[in-house]
């Protein structure tokens, strides 16, 4: 017989009540589960119009994430630490995709993932691109919705622990504890 599991529901919304957009709700039950649906082990994220696509992508440590250059025009890819992180951290990955030629396939590269944390995607050539990957250590993570919920289910009972995590917040934001149980816990 399994351990009972409860449901955890995250509302994110900022100082003024306003849903906060490219968030990420991370749940870290003290227990060992594994939810329904897990994360992808693999995510893609396209350059269009000089911007990354998705702005935010959520997978779990050891994912790959494959970079596409839509636009015609070169981009140079840097990911490294985000965060406060950025500044004491080495390693992250740099890869050049030329632009896409005219009716021809778009140019990809791969990239593991196997450090936990949000990753700052950048482009040399064109500083004004941004987007971030968040690696979770936990299969309960996910952007909510534009409503600013995230909704987890199948979160084992007892002890847990809430990160949310936006690439705009200067600090990290400390963990809040609850107790995941029959009623749903938010």
């Amino acid at each position: 017989m399994g351990a009972a599991a409860g449901t955890v529901s995250v509302t994110v919304l900022d100082k003024e009540g306003k849903p906060v957009q490219d968030a990420v709700v991370v749940v870290l039950p003290s227990a060992r589960g594994t939810p329904k649906v897990a994360l992808p082990m693999a995510a893609t994220v396209t350059q269009e119009k000089m911007r990354f696509v998705p702005a935010v992508s959520v997978v779990p440590v050891g994912a790959k994430v494959t970079f596409v250059n839509n636009d015609s025009w070169e981009h140079h890819v840097r990911g490294s630490a985000a965060g406060l992180a950025q500044f004491s951290s080495t390693g992250g990955f740099e890869l050049r995709l030329d632009g896409k030629p005219e009716g021809k396939p778009a140019k990809a590269a791969e990239v593991p993932l196997d450090k936990t944390g949000a990753v700052l995607l950048g482009c040399h050539i064109h500083g004004s691109m941004r987007g971030h990957v968040y690696v979770s250590e936990s299969p309960w993570a996910q952007r909510p919705t534009p409503e600013g919920q995230a909704v987890f289910d199948d979160v084992p009972d007892g002890a847990a622990q809430v990160r949310v995590w936006q690439g705009e917040q200067l600090l990290d934001l400390p963990l809040q504890s609850l107790t995941v149980g029959a009623s749903p816990a938010r």
